[in-house]
């Protein structure tokens, strides 16, 4: 395993290395580029501050209602068929949500459990296997002003359902349950 190690470390700079050089090398402007993308890129961040309050306020209300305990609770006995942990559900509803939220359960669940440990794995494994579906949707496709999203929605949703079950088997073929 120490050569995924060494690959992880020096992967993304060596990407950007690869981009820059080859920007270069297309005689493109790099750090002029960069530097519009960054105005552009705060522009859009400017824009997207109204959607991204109502979606933190909607999680709060998620999380404060009960309704996360209340489907843990109702699902739990076919998880432990599966042999899937209950712990992991929380950040499998949060994930497709919030960014944020997920990271800081993640976070928590490595805290509790360890990053060696199975939920650990399994949970880094599945922050880095889905994407924040609904605030991709909310944010970006309102700051462009497009309403009709439902098959986005659906596709978006599919994509993190089948990123949780990769997840899932992968770390238990990997690292056992």
């Amino acid at each position: 395993m120490e050569w995924v190690t060494v690959i992880s470390i020096w992967l993304i700079p060596f990407l950007i290395a690869l981009v820059l050089v080859y920007g270069t090398y297309k005689r493109v402007p790099t750090y002029e580029t960069f530097v519009e993308g960054a105005k552009e890129g705060f522009g859009m961040a400017i824009s997207i501050i109204p959607y991204l309050v109502g979606m933190l306020v909607a999680i709060s209300v998620f999380r404060a209602s009960g309704a996360m305990d209340f489907i843990i609770d109702l699902i739990k006995p076919i998880l432990q068929t599966l042999g899937v942990p209950s712990e992991i559900v929380p950040l499998a509803l949060i994930r497709p949500i919030s960014g944020t939220g997920a990271l800081g359960m993640t976070s928590d669940l490595i805290a509790t459990y360890g990053p060696d440990s199975f939920i650990g794995r399994l949970a880094s494994t599945m922050q880095g296997s889905t994407d924040t579906t609904f605030y991709v949707l909310t944010v970006y496709f309102g700051a462009v002003g497009i309403r009709k999203m439902g098959d986005a929605l659906k596709v978006g949703l599919l994509a993190d359902l089948v990123g949780i079950v990769a997840a899932i088997i992968v770390v238990s073929y990997v690292f056992g349950s």
